[in-house]
């Protein structure tokens, strides 16, 4: 497959797979098995992995603008003020975490085997909280343990890839008695910043690396713009159905990938 092609497919598969509760980096390693991309191939490096996800990042702010321009324009209002500042504790919290987990060590796995599992588990997770939920009310409300535990379950993402970083914030906050609207949107607000500072910090390693993979310029215009126009896409798709359905469909839907990955992904 030609590199052009390939990388609009990896952007499509990132774009649908970012924000929603599936694991993007379970599928990314499905596409890379099934493409028989090599190691050195510039489609599996950091930058292109920080510029399609960068352009699903993108895709968020535009769904999310009204929501955005609220938060930019009346931050002198305590609710938004509130909301800001459970944001931001909960961007530090991840921020603060994250550098730490890299300090330690901490590597994307080259073995499957652990991102598999950590996907179908997160699938089976949802499936228990889905069907422990059935009849309990919600609320709408943001609370302080609320953000603290979203912000902790981006941790929980980072340490264990393939746990899916909107599923892990969702779960969080779901099973603390948040809305499933609610969770989804401070999961996603949450994620533009995380994602952000994370593509800066991975590009800046990235260009301090002497052996780095040339830049293909076209192959990561391609890439990005395919990530951005199918996360719009997704994330808009994604707030519609969860007015009127659970996540029980994710559950099953990743118990299914994670298995697909033990299978093929060796």
């Amino acid at each position: 497959m030609q590199d052009w092609l390939a990388a609009i497919l990896l952007g499509v598969i990132e774009g649908i797979t970012e924000f929603l509760p599936i694991s993007s980096t379970g599928h990314l390693l499905l596409a890379e098995h099934w493409l028989k991309l090599p190691e050195a191939s510039f489609l599996r490096s950091d930058i292109f992995n920080v510029g399609i996800q960068s352009g699903a990042v993108i895709a968020v702010l535009a769904v999310f603008s009204e929501r955005v321009k609220q938060l930019a324009t009346r931050f002198t209002e305590p609710a938004t003020r509130d909301y800001l500042l459970k944001l931001g504790a909960a961007f530090v919290l991840t921020a603060v975490g994250g550098l730490l987990l890299k300090q330690a060590g901490l590597k994307l796995p080259k073995e499957v085997a652990p991102i598999a599992w950590a996907t179908l588990v997160g699938g089976v997770l949802f499936l228990m909280l889905e069907r422990w939920l059935k009849d309990k009310p919600s609320v709408n409300e943001i609370t302080w343990t609320v953000a603290l535990a979203i912000g902790a379950g981006q941790l929980v993402a980072a340490a264990f890839p393939g746990a899916s970083r909107s599923g892990t914030t969702i779960l969080a906050a779901l099973a603390l008695g948040l809305s499933r609207p609610a969770a989804t949107e401070f999961s996603f607000l949450l994620g533009v910043p995380t994602l952000l500072a994370a593509g800066a910090y991975e590009t800046m390693k990235a260009m301090k690396n002497a052996q780095a993979v040339p830049v293909d310029w076209l192959a990561l215009g391609l890439g990005t713009l395919a990530s951005a126009v199918t996360a719009f896409l997704a994330v808009r798709w994604l707030l519609r159905f969860i007015q009127t359905h659970t996540f029980v469909v994710f559950g099953w839907y990743r118990v299914v990938v994670g298995g697909m990955i033990l299978l093929f992904g060796r």
